[in-house]
């Protein structure tokens, strides 16, 4: 094959109109370029020499370049391998072994974080402003999911800004603090004021009844508990991530579990704690209310203007309130869900259970998300690369059996869930929460539960993530608010079904011990 280029390329690539080549060596009066002709010998060795050069573009040479001056073009397979940035990051090259163990110690730290949440719950359950304020067990679930949703959306966009080299100088790293934690203090402020809402009118549609004093006690509650718990976690996420770059870890694979087991933690702490000292000033210092909601939104301005200095930052601050808002009003069915039914007798336990298998889920679902928006970052930008970015819902074999590194990370966090959930049952137990017995029948249809739970989970991350990225948006900002929500709403769900037919078929020692 030649390897000279016709005229017409080289006009190309200078960009101007038609002009002889010097390139060309047919007729009288046309040298070669200079460089190439001192190398020209009788069998044509020339062309031997500019493939060599042609494929030291591989090593950093920009192959155009390259074409301009030495007037040679190189053949498809070497202009294919032609690497114009560095080599793939270790993400695409890990294996089971190593996911599974650099996922481990997270996913356990996360599972104990969901644990301690649901003992809390099952603690403050029985406090008076969450008796005679039922709508704040509406809110849980939306503000932990929330919360959940902002701080693995923030860990997942800073593990993809670190893994393909967006934090690498202080001007950098600097740049995606302050714009990333003025950004989630935009969203906190202003989700946890609609999260309220959504509370007051959940709790409002089966009893028609509605309290002004109420509304604002949650509307403050959930402001100030959204505010300070992302200030805390966004600190704590950053943090880590920069800790596990130094240290040889993949962020993706620990960032997103321990955002979640804090974030669950942290918050239902806080919003225990704030709502029970603002329940303690409803009948004194009533007007205390508005004023912790006006302090918070007074300072919306400031977190806007830092947060639109970034560019990372900017289309998130514009475009990324769809995912969080709808997917507050999928965790606040949850909500209704846990709200009908740990008052009930029969369904006794599922204030502790309720927060571990949502969390679980969640973190597993998070993890595979984030995995997968790095490595379609690491082959282009959303919308780029449509050939991996498949539109059409993918097999489940696909999923999980194909040999590919993301359907491998499926199956390491697949099988993550039995012993997972095997060690937080039997925390639970040790610690008698919720006055709870485990039975065999009763471990049988909550992992039956939390396993579907899941592989639902990852089958939809993996269809939703490429879905998104195919239409031109970043998933590390998009896909994990809605799998995380839907994950709240299957694992209350299933939970409450499972509670269901173990009331159904007798098994009483699941609900209540002795």
């Amino acid at each position: 094959m030649s390897s000279k280029l016709e005229p017409k390329d080289v006009h190309q690539l200078n960009g101007i109109g038609p002009t002889p080549s010097p390139c060309s060596s047919d007729g009288p009066g046309r040298e070669p370029l200079a460089g190439t002709s001192e190398f020209l010998g009788p069998d044509g060795a020339g062309e031997e020499v500019v493939v060599i050069e042609s494929r030291a573009n591989a090593k950093g040479v920009r192959e155009e370049d390259a074409l301009l001056e030495n007037g040679s073009q190189s053949n498809e397979s070497d202009d294919v391998s032609t690497d114009r940035g560095p080599a793939p990051p270790s993400p695409l090259k890990e294996t089971s072994f190593s996911i599974g163990l650099q996922v481990l110690f997270p996913f356990l730290l996360a599972g104990f974080g969901t644990v301690a949440a649901g003992m809390v719950l099952d603690i403050v359950q029985h406090w008076e402003v969450f008796q005679k304020v039922t709508e704040v067990f509406i809110l849980v679930p939306a503000l932990l999911g929330l919360k959940g949703n902002l701080e693995m959306t923030l860990a997942s966009r800073l593990s993809t800004a670190a893994n393909i080299g967006q934090m690498d100088t202080p001007k950098e790293l600097w740049r995606m603090i302050t714009g990333n934690m003025a950004l989630i203090q935009v969203q906190a402020t202003v989700v946890g004021f609609l999260a309220s809402i959504a509370a007051v009118i959940f709790g409002w549609i089966p009893d028609g009844h509605f309290s002004i004093p109420h509304a604002f006690l949650l509307c403050a509650s959930s402001v100030a508990t959204a505010f300070i718990a992302s200030l805390v976690l966004g600190m704590i996420m950053i943090g880590v991530i920069i800790g596990s770059r130094k240290i040889g870890i993949n962020p993706d694979n620990v960032a997103t579990p321990i955002a979640a087991s804090l974030g669950d933690l942290i918050t239902l702490a806080l919003l225990s704690g704030i709502s029970w000292g603002l329940y303690l000033e409803l009948n004194h210092w009533r007007y205390i209310y508005p004023l912790v909601c006006a302090f918070f939104v007074a300072l919306l301005p400031v977190w806007v203007v830092l947060a639109r200095r970034s560019p990372a930052t900017r289309e998130v601050l514009y475009s990324g309130w769809e995912p969080v808002i709808i997917a507050m009003a999928i965790s606040s069915v949850g909500g209704l869900i846990l709200d009908k039914t740990v008052s009930n007798p029969n369904f006794a336990g599922m204030a502790v259970f309720t927060p571990v298998i949502n969390g679980v889920g969640g973190n597993l679902v998070a993890v595979q998300a984030s995995r997968i928006s790095t490595f379609l970052h690491m082959n282009g930008m959303p919308g780029e690369n449509s050939e991996q970015a498949p539109r059409r819902c993918p097999s489940p074999c696909t999923t999980f059996f194909s040999p590919d590194v993301n359907s491998r990370s499926a199956r390491v966090l697949f099988l993550l869930v039995v012993p997972g959930h095997l060690v937080f049952l039997y925390t639970i137990s040790c610690m008698q929460g919720g006055h709870t017995t485990l039975t065999l029948i009763f471990i049988i249809f909550y992992m039956t539960a939390a396993l579907l739970q899941v592989l639902i989970l990852l089958y939809i991350a993996d269809w939703m993530v490429h879905w998104m990225w195919g239409r031109g948006l970043d998933p590390d900002n998009f896909s994990i608010p809605y799998l995380t929500a839907l994950g709240d709403l299957l694992g209350t769900g299933l939970l409450a079904l499972s509670f269901h037919v173990l009331w159904l078929i007798g098994d009483r020692d699941t609900d209540v011990g002795d």
